[in-house]
């Protein structure tokens, strides 16, 4: 697990505003399958980036590129597709047995001193 880069509140409203500009060109271009596939990925990834979750990152690219690529490109997805979800979902279910407890207690407290630190210099 890498460090994290940004606070959660400013990490958060970068990737719901690339979610927004991101459905706005699928509007605008009207490519609605499989255009949401990199919609949706794209901004999970880059949060799991920012928030140093470099193996999360790996995970949800492969998913949804995986997905978007077999969509776009017509490979056969009876066998690919499941796969992917499979790859995701057995990555999910062990995440947590994997990452130490502990750090993430760590990284709660780092995040509240960082959003401490940001409101003081504000003021």
């Amino acid at each position: 697990m890498g460090k994290q880069i940004f606070s959660h509140k400013k990490i958060q409203a970068l990737c719901v505003g690339l979610f927004l500009i991101g459905l706005a060109l699928i509007t605008f271009f009207n490519y609605w399958w499989p255009g949401i596939m990199l919609v949706a990925g794209l901004p999970l990834a880059i949060r799991q980036y920012l928030l140093g979750k470099y193996y999360d990152v790996a995970v949800t690219l492969v998913v949804f590129l995986g997905v978007f690529f077999t969509v776009q490109f017509h490979i056969p997805w009876k066998l690919l597709l499941p796969i992917l979800f499979v790859i995701g979902a057995i990555y999910i279910f062990f995440r947590d047995f994997i990452e130490s407890k502990e750090e993430s207690e760590v990284e709660r407290e780092e995040d509240l001193e960082k959003e401490i630190e940001e409101e003081q210099h504000k003021k």
